[in-house]
């Protein structure tokens, strides 16, 4: 049987409220030539039986895994990476929504453009009154611009080369990385001297609740200086540029003492507002 050209992997734990809505948005897209491969992370609500239920339903287009216990995103996808037989790799989280033209933009993107490994878009930012804000995008990142310490990719909204995805070993399982496992991937990739670029329109909704800011958690942050620290040897980065890494890991350090409330209104205005709800 031919293999399809996109696989899209999925690590979906405890995501029954808006799970459909996600793979509507799959079953949606304007291009077809696609597996759906999700693994359930040991979720104790329905979001397992979802899944299989749309697997009874296109028994071709969609694979369903388990872990039999939480094993945490890194392990959850290169499990999903494993069984993907694309030639694209995408990323999709179980509680977001796809333009119904990401994936034909981002293959088309990917087969006029080899010198690029991977492709991501603009993000919508949505919440339970709607639509807040876009998250712009570097369209061309280069291995400098990882010292302004934020991903410069939507994770969720990537498509990567399969064979790159490979040279790389997929994602590293550790611990220090729960969290940060796409800034650690991004730094493998640049460090094997290959690039990633952007697409300026917000092909990809990402949910950005109360809830999703209270999972940035102290020791999220602790890792996200970590994988700075580690991402600047792999980038083999000079040492006066290391000065970037102790600059990030005191503005962590501030955005773990101060109220949820004033962070989520900082974080709210790093995006751009010209959204409609309509």
């Amino acid at each position: 049987m031919r293999s399809p050209k996109v696989s899209i992997i999925m690590g979906i734990f405890n995501c029954e409220r808006y799970l459909g809505d996600a793979i509507e948005s799959i079953l949606s897209q304007t291009f077809s030539d696609w597996e759906f491969i999700m693994c359930d992370d040991g979720s104790s609500d329905r979001t397992l039986q979802i899944a299989e239920k749309y697997k009874l339903k296109y028994p071709k287009k969609f694979v369903i895994l388990k872990n039999e216990k939480n094993m945490g995103l890194n392990y959850t996808l290169n499990k999903c990476l494993a069984v993907a037989n694309g030639e694209y790799i995408a990323r999709m989280d179980g509680d977001d929504i796809c333009a119904p033209t990401r994936l034909e933009k981002e293959v088309i993107f990917l087969e006029n453009h080899p010198e690029f490994a991977l492709v991501s878009t603009e993000m919508v930012m949505f919440d339970e009154l709607g639509d807040w804000g876009i998250k712009k995008v570097i369209e061309r990142p280069s291995k400098n611009d990882f010292c302004r310490h934020t991903p410069f990719f939507c994770h969720a909204a990537v498509m990567i080369r399969k064979r790159v995805f490979q040279e790389v070993e997929g994602y590293t399982v550790d611990p220090k990385l729960l969290r940060v496992e796409d800034c650690h991937l991004w730094f493998k990739i640049y460090g094997r001297g290959y690039v990633g670029a952007n697409i300026s329109e917000p092909l990809y909704k990402m949910r950005d609740d109360r809830n999703a800011t209270n999972r940035r958690t102290f020791k999220a942050r602790m890792n996200g200086i970590y994988v700075m620290w580690i991402g600047f040897h792999l980038l083999q980065m000079p040492w006066y540029k290391y000065w970037y890494v102790l600059r990030g890991a005191v503005l962590e350090l501030v955005k773990c003492i101060i109220p949820l409330s004033v962070y989520e209104f900082l974080h709210k205005r790093k995006f751009d507002r010209s959204v409609s709800n309509e």
